[in-house]
């Protein structure tokens, strides 16, 4: 129901009711914008494009905790959305309305976080961000996405360049006899660091020299290290193992027994990533490798042994526990030899005779 009516100041007073009975009123001094307002609500309301204008009172803060915790995230996930949140989007979008979030706030508060943070990770964050709003807009909080259109700054990815044979032997060296088989096992692999750091004993097949991954030690702030699934369902994966490796585990277990986890604290309790990040870094360091190494480089290590080796775009993708090929190609595909040469022989031997034969005829 919708009506206009006069007030004694001329003004015109245009309401009408939604659906859920509530009131809604806006005052105008023209009878023709009255009417043209009522005429637009009406019309959201019959494409179900309505929105009330109060929904979008709530602030970004209380809305963003409210999707938080209805999203089915693995608990890393959690951890770092969460994470993310409180550092750096709450200072500065947490206590604004939903409805008073305008594209030059989100491009305003994307340009504050160039000065801080890394390309990749300004843009990771955007896309949380975008992702409420996203809900908001779904959930008839706002009209529009704030977030549509924001110029993000260009990420320029790196190759990745494997580490030399010598540093990879140098880092072994420098790490501490009980994670010193840890080195070895992710350059012989490919494994992840919570692969590595969640391997048990009995998921080790000495006999048929194969390892089995099918799940990670899990560690979020405010909970102990557990036991987890794999990052996803193509991380399943049974490896075939070198004897490098094998003989690296053997003598690691020989020195550390153990019955459940390989790779343990000193006090025989698994081990943290943010202690075993320490012990790390230290290595780096000490093997003189380059600043800002980290563990995955020694993934990165194992798959280009893979295909220096002449093994497939499939079994990499396999080994590693890729997703799909195009994941493997997207991050490997300049470590394949150089077909050029290849390429000039296939058409010299074809057209190549024939031509000569021809210039000799002539």
């Amino acid at each position: 129901m919708a009506s206009i009516s006069k007030r004694p100041d001329g003004r015109y007073r245009a309401r009408y009711r939604d659906d859920a009975g509530r009131e809604h009123a806006r005052h105008f001094g023209r009878r023709t914008d009255a009417q043209r307002w009522l005429d637009e609500q009406t019309a959201a309301i019959v494409t179900g494009q309505f929105v009330d204008a109060k929904a979008g009172r709530i602030t970004f803060r209380e809305y963003a905790e409210q999707w938080r915790a209805a999203q089915v995230h693995r608990p890393t996930t959690q951890a770092y959305v969460e994470g993310n949140l409180r550092r750096n989007v709450y200072p500065v979008l947490g206590d604004k309305p939903l409805s008073s979030v305008l594209p030059s706030d989100v491009q305003a508060w994307v340009k504050g976080m160039t000065a801080t943070l890394a390309p990749s990770t300004v843009g990771t964050v955007h896309g949380v961000v975008a992702g409420i709003f996203r809900a908001a807009v779904r959930d008839r909080r706002i009209t529009a996405n704030p977030c549509e259109g924001t110029r993000l700054p260009k990420v320029a990815k790196a190759r990745v360049e494997p580490l030399p044979v010598e540093t990879v032997r140098e880092l072994e060296a420098a790490m501490p006899g009980r994670y010193r088989a840890l080195v070895t096992l992710a350059a012989g692999t490919g494994m992840r660091q919570g692969e590595c750091l969640g391997l048990a004993v009995d998921r080790v097949d000495f006999l048929r020299r194969t390892l089995t991954v099918d799940r990670q030690l899990v560690t979020v702030p405010g909970r102990d290290p557990y036991l987890g699934p794999p990052k996803t369902a193509a991380s399943v994966r049974t490896i075939p193992l070198p004897q490098v490796v094998l003989d690296a585990l053997a003598l690691h277990l020989g020195t550390f027994p153990t019955d459940d986890l390989v790779f343990t604290s000193s006090t025989g309790t698994p081990i943290r990533r943010t202690r075993f990040g320490e012990v790390w870094r230290d290595a780096v360091k000490a093997a003189g490798a380059p600043l800002g190494t980290g563990f995955h480089a020694l993934r990165h290590f194992y798959a280009s042994l893979l295909i220096r080796h002449g093994e497939s775009v499939k079994t990499v993708q396999a080994r590693l526990g890729h997703a799909s090929a195009a994941e493997t190609l997207d991050t490997y595909s300049h470590l394949w030899p150089d077909s050029d040469d290849r390429t000039r022989a296939a058409v010299d031997a074809v057209l190549g005779a024939g031509h000569s034969e021809s210039e000799a005829r002539a």
